[in-house]
């Protein structure tokens, strides 16, 4: 009897250490910071935001241009009244006329045709008329009746040397006294409502046009005299 109760309590001592349970976590070791890589991460971040703004920043940079609203034909300059003012990108591979620069500009005369609807740039103008070869320009003051109501620049117009009656109506459709002096003269200037120095007289218009050379003299001649009536050619007009 004494001998089992001995062989039972040194079968007890004989196991191992108690083992700990499922519910407990082993200790781990504690989490090594890295404060250098942390503050590289924000510059980066930084920086990026950065030229993120800049680019921005450069995109949206606008500048106030002269931009053309009227044909200006060869030889002339604009006015207060066929140019206006708007905000482009700015660009320095483009020479912009900048609206600061207006005055300036009238000074100018535009080296060729320019359309409607451009952005003035400064190879478009030069300090004298360069007419294409062959062509001149000649002022004329008339009077109403001797041309068409509403004529603009860049119309084109027949221009007749009329005598008698015919030359106070301007229709150039009388007899056998009209002479058509040139079918295709362009109109370079007309007179600005803003401007009333364009005005000769106040029963007198002053209107110029481009020709050709040869029909320059017989033209101005005309109208010394009181002789010349512009009609309008149909399809030629600015607004078609």
């Amino acid at each position: 009897m004494k001998i089992q109760e001995r062989t039972g309590a040194g079968a007890g001592r004989s196991a191992g250490p108690a083992q700990p349970s499922v519910g407990d976590r082993l200790p781990t070791a504690p989490r090594e910071r890295k404060p250098a890589l942390a503050a590289l991460a924000v510059l980066l971040i930084l920086l990026g935001a950065l030229g993120a703004t800049t680019l921005v920043l450069q995109a949206g940079k606008r500048i106030e241009v002269i931009k053309i609203t009227q044909q200006i034909p060869a030889g002339s300059s604009v006015t207060g009244s066929n140019v206006t003012s708007v905000l482009v990108a700015d660009d320095s591979s483009i020479h912009y006329v900048r609206w600061s620069q207006l005055e300036d500009l009238k000074k100018l005369k535009a080296v060729s045709t320019i359309p409607a609807g451009a952005v003035a740039v400064g190879e478009m103008f030069g300090s004298g008329s360069k007419l294409p070869a062959g062509k001149s320009t000649v002022g004329l003051a008339l009077k109403e009746g001797q041309y068409p109501s509403g004529i603009e620049i860049g119309d084109t117009v027949a221009a007749y040397r009329v005598t008698g009656s015919s030359s106070s109506g301007g229709s150039s459709s009388s007899g056998d006294a009209d002479t058509l002096i040139t079918g295709a003269a362009k109109v370079s200037a007309v007179p600005s409502a803003k401007n009333s120095s364009d005005l000769v007289s106040s029963t007198n218009y002053a209107i110029t046009l481009t020709v050709d050379s040869d029909k320059a003299a017989e033209l101005a001649d005309a109208a010394s005299n009181g002789e010349v009536a512009l009609v309008l050619v149909p399809g030629t007009g600015t607004g078609n």
